[in-house]
């Protein structure tokens, strides 16, 4: 059987409290968890400065913003949405980086205001380069190399999207002369990892790429800390990773007498084990004699997709309605209560009921699916079978719990929608 997982930083007795305040499902989330993952950031070793940029993307709540700019941290943006989002939680313009797939519409009102740009493809480059000729600019590239648990956490390399392939440099040194532009800052990302050796490897090529532009003085090295969930799964150490990274920039000031300042955007590590989600076990039920358990949840992939879109594994642990109960374990399958086959949260990759030992539940029972505080909400499959967005609930350092987002009304689901005579 598999090991039993333990609950992060909930007790079974606040979890109830919640439960009994806030309804479930529900997301709950650490501060002082939050806090000290910003100080185990900011410590990356480096040589020259260091800037920590969250992948707002990972957890855009007001709340989060809030705690994370109070801690020093910058954005990295991913969206001209997510820009708004930032400023609207206090970040100052030139404290965001937005780094995008899509060129942002409002490209010509952000500049202006300070924020910071990164092209992420020669159009992107090309089309900044007509709007803002003489301005300072960052590029992203994709090294050739990639690193990431699943081919879809995988953004460097060949069969990714993200950035300018780095044989192409030639045509950003012709994009960059044509327009005057200064690039300032050379930016890679190549998924989530631990691997010492990829993050030295991926620096090394990042500097080279650097030298070959005079006005940089920025290197970014993107995110990707891997964070383990379940037990048994490695957790990135920034001390391991960072170290020969640090020596990588001193030798290259030695070389070439210029000090980078080094840039990180951490998503994943800062939240991931500082959330949670409370859910209830809405129902039992037996497929017969060589089938399954399968325990129904009062979520599912309108919560958390990422069971669903990746076979994401999230610890989950049985918490008993009964304060005193003899604790049985079993293999289960856990499901969740969208109407749809993929809705499983114990999923084998490329699909299918995966076993998890787990105490036995009983209907009624909570369940706290921990690990979910990167990822989780903002990428939910929000309102699928019509169910209203989740509730959040932060446990603030004197230990009170505090609600930061309600749960949605119907109102709200249907606000959007346009009645029409229709004859």
């Amino acid at each position: 059987m598999q090991s039993i997982e333990n609950l992060k930083f909930l007790t079974p007795e606040e979890a109830r409290k919640i439960a009994v305040n806030f309804g479930t499902p529900v997301f709950v989330y650490t501060r002082k968890g939050i806090e000290k993952s910003c100080d185990e950031a900011l410590a990356f070793p480096n040589a020259f400065g260091l800037t920590v940029r969250f992948a707002m993307k990972a957890n855009p709540g007001r709340t989060v913003l809030e705690i994370l700019k109070k801690k020093g941290i910058h954005i990295d943006a991913s969206s001209e949405h997510e820009v708004q989002r930032a400023i609207l939680a206090g970040f100052e313009p030139s404290d965001i980086l937005l780094t995008s797939q899509q060129l942002a519409r409002s490209l010509k009102e952000l500049i202006p205001q300070g924020v910071q740009f990164n092209a992420c493809s020669l159009r992107q480059l090309e089309e900044f380069g007509k709007n803002f000729p003489g301005k300072e600019v960052s590029v992203r590239f994709n090294p050739g190399l990639g690193s990431g648990a699943t081919k879809k956490t995988d953004v460097g390399g060949k069969t990714s999207s993200f950035g300018i392939w780095h044989e192409e440099i030639g045509k950003v040194k012709e994009i960059v002369t044509k327009y005057g532009l200064k690039l300032v800052r050379v930016h890679t990302h190549i998924g989530s990892g631990s691997d010492p050796e990829v993050w030295k490897a991926v620096a090394h090529y990042t500097l080279e790429i650097a030298a070959q532009f005079p006005d940089c003085r920025t290197v970014n090295l993107g995110g990707g800390f891997k964070v383990g969930r379940m037990i048994g799964e490695k957790t990135t150490d920034p001390q391991v990773i960072g170290k020969p990274v640090k020596e990588l920039f001193e030798n290259y000031a030695k070389e070439k007498g210029i000090q980078l300042k080094m840039e990180i955007e951490p998503g994943s590590f800062l939240m991931v084990n500082n959330g949670a989600i409370i859910s209830q076990v809405d129902d039992i039920v037996l497929t017969g004699d060589g089938g399954y358990t399968f325990v129904k949840l009062d979520m599912g992939m309108d919560v958390n997709t990422r069971p669903a879109l990746y076979a994401a594994k999230h610890p989950l642990i049985v918490i008993s309605q009964k304060e005193t109960s003899a604790s049985k374990t079993g293999e289960f399958v856990y499901v969740g209560h969208c109407c749809e086959s993929g809705d499983l949260i114990t999923q084998e990759e490329g699909g299918g009921p995966q076993l998890r030992t787990t105490e036995t539940p009983e209907i009624g029972d909570l369940v706290v699916m921990e690990g979910t505080g990167a990822y989780c909400s903002s990428m939910s499959t929000k309102n699928y079978n019509s169910y209203p967005e989740t509730p959040e609930v932060l446990i603030d350092l004197d230990g009170s719990p505090k609600l930061v987002r309600k749960k949605q009304s119907l109102e709200q689901v249907l606000q959007n929608e346009v009645l029409v005579s229709l004859g």
